[in-house]
């Protein structure tokens, strides 16, 4: 996990973690919540329906999962940027059988496709959001999902 994420702070912090199986009946607000923005400036869960699993970690439903993982870690190991986590697994359990989503599958049926014609620029690989311009910033940030200009190709 990158250590500028607010998520590696609350893994360190509380030596758990859940991983939720995304099915491909989920939405791409689903990504646009919980993919791009940070918790420490906005509570994901707020408004949002959810449930604890018995570890005592919040989920999503079943209306955007078919399993979960809860895990808690026994070990790290430091790698720079990012810390691998080595984790038990304390619970697991598949919710239905709708297919897992694959990154695949995320990006041909689920993230939206921008319409780049006639436009000069660049537009980030990661959510779709475009900059118009002719030389793209090398300190650029990208408005919806913080990744930099590595991320970004020319339209």
């Amino acid at each position: 996990i990158n250590k500028l994420n607010y998520s590696h702070d609350v893994i360190k912090e509380t030596g758990k973690m859940l991983v939720n199986s995304l099915n491909t009946d989920t939405p791409f607000s689903v990504f646009e919540r919980f993919g791009f923005q940070s918790g420490r400036d906005a509570d994901k869960f707020e408004g949002f329906e959810s449930w604890r699993t018995s570890s005592g970690l919040l989920a999503l439903t079943a209306d955007y999962i078919n399993s979960f993982i809860s895990l808690k870690v026994f070990s790290e190991i430091d790698l720079g940027t990012h810390t691998m986590f080595i984790c038990d697994v304390v619970e697991a359990s598949v919710i239905n059988d709708i297919l897992s989503m694959s990154y695949n599958y995320y990006l041909n049926n689920v993230k939206p496709k921008n319409d780049t014609s006639g436009k000069t620029g660049y537009v980030c690989k990661v959510c779709g959001w475009i900059y118009e311009g002719e030389e793209l910033p090398s300190d650029i940030i990208c408005p919806l999902c913080n990744h930099g200009a590595s991320d970004f190709e020319k339209i």
